[in-house]
């Protein structure tokens, strides 16, 4: 089996490597292929990832780089797809646009995501197109944000075979459930009601013995206390929605306060990460230790995760800076694929009818079963109609982005910027929209 990793100089890399050479998905693969578009990025990661210290009985899967993408995707049996177009260097130009205009400087979420998504969707289904030319039969799994953004766009070209990841929904299972006192392993949702789109859900529900668990666990303070999402929302908001959200909803609950922060902050997240990286990769190709280098690096981007969401004094929880997220989801995806090993896990899938009030084709988060044939979503609560409203408006937000750039129309780019709603007017969209064009001229090539 052969896995090809398209972005495979990203700064994760390394953590997929690690977890298919010993462990649960120890000879998943015979082989992984890394391509970058910056081949010296990917012969970085290599580095890395051949003098990282292994289990004695570990079984390193065979690990190449590619200079090209057909190369890379010559015969692979699976595909993550982890690309940043733009770089650092266009993320940070994304969050300064924004903040120009007093709006949200957020990668992901706001401004800033829809502009990555209108730079990374016409990359991506050129790709996608390689894929189908080059391995048909290959599953996709995509981590480029805007990631639920991303797949519901490649899907027309990819169908069923690709599958959208995101580890902050799990994570956010995994850390209530331990407080809850009922830790659940990854890939099984016994009894969580789960429900959004990729950085837009809410922890509804965990039922454990024929009760839900989470009443008693948002009228805990001290509980709430003892994991992230339960400080960043604080118990009194948590006990009042009666539901915990994707920490990225923190940008939507508090938004001027999230605002003020990073326009107050001395540099952006972007700024922040260009800082730290502008040196690393040089470094690891002339150090002697590339690992320790590289993993010192990791656990500092860790900490500056949602670092808005933070007082001062606040640090993340030791358990999530150890790493162990994002590429645990992807392999387990992986597994159930590969192996026909039927798993559950919160992914980003096409909605068909699970959620009757958003469109069929819109791709939404919600727990799936994924095994041999694809990810079927399961069945989910009905949302509130606070939580419809809100994943609606987003949605439709999105479908505009992918829209516009599908069939080359400006206008509806521009409905998008001014509909979504943490962009406070129509006025304010259109200068976002000009400032990002301004900002990466290839935009423009877009619009017919």
């Amino acid at each position: 089996m052969k896995l090809a990793v398209i972005g495979g100089g990203g700064f994760r890399v390394p953590l997929i490597y690690r977890a298919l050479c010993s462990g649960a998905f120890a000879g998943l693969v015979d082989e992984i292929c890394l391509y970058d578009a910056d081949p010296s990025r990917a012969a970085a990661v290599a580095l890395v990832a051949h003098d990282m210290p292994l289990p004695e009985r570990a079984q390193p899967p065979r690990l190449t780089v590619c200079d090209r993408l057909e190369d890379a995707l010559a015969a692979a049996d699976v595909v993550f797809v982890a690309t940043r177009p733009g770089g650092a260097a266009g993320r940070v130009r994304d969050e300064r646009v924004a903040i120009a205009e007093g709006a949200l400087g957020q990668e992901t979420v706001g401004a800033g995501g829809l502009s990555y998504a209108l730079r990374s969707t016409p990359e991506m289904l050129a790709l996608a197109e390689t894929i189908t030319r080059t391995c048909p039969n290959a599953w996709v799994i995509n981590f480029t944000n805007p990631a639920g953004i991303i797949t519901e766009a490649l899907q027309p070209v990819l169908g069923q075979r690709i599958i959208g990841i995101c580890d902050s929904a799990s994570g956010l299972v995994r850390r209530a459930s331990l407080a809850a006192g009922v830790p659940l392993p990854l890939g099984s949702l016994t009894g969580v009601d789960y429900v959004g789109l990729n950085h837009l859900g809410w922890l509804r529900g965990l039922e454990h013995d024929g009760g839900d668990l989470l009443p008693t666990l948002l009228a805990d303070p001290a509980r709430l206390g003892s994991f992230e999402e339960g400080r960043v929302f604080g118990p009194q908001f948590l006990h009042m929605l009666g539901a915990l959200p994707n920490e990225y909803l923190f940008y939507y609950y508090f938004h001027a306060e999230a605002r003020r922060s990073v326009v107050g902050a001395a540099e952006t997240r972007g700024e922040s990460l260009v800082r730290q990286q502008s040196g690393l990769y040089p470094a690891l190709l002339s150090s002697d230790e590339p690992f320790a280098v590289w993993e010192a690096a990791r656990r500092a981007r860790e900490e500056g995760h949602l670092a808005e969401a933070r007082t001062a004094e606040e640090s993340r929880d030791e358990a999530d800076l150890a790493g162990g997220g994002y590429e645990q989801v992807a392999l387990t995806v992986m597994r159930a694929l590969l192996r026909n090993e039927p798993t559950e896990l919160i992914v980003n899938v096409r909605n068909g009818n699970t959620i009757p009030q958003l469109p069929p084709d819109a791709v939404v988060e919600v727990p799936a079963r994924v095994d041999g044939t694809g990810a079927a979503p399961l069945l989910v609560g009905t949302p509130t109609p606070h939580q419809l409203g809100l994943m609606s408006l987003v949605k439709a937000v999105e479908q505009d982005v992918i829209a516009a750039v599908v069939h080359g129309d400006r206008s509806l780019a521009v409905r998008a910027f001014a509909l979504h709603p943490l962009i406070d007017s129509a006025h304010t969209a259109q200068r976002l929209l000009r400032g990002y064009e301004n900002a990466f001229p290839r935009l423009r090539s877009l619009w017919r």
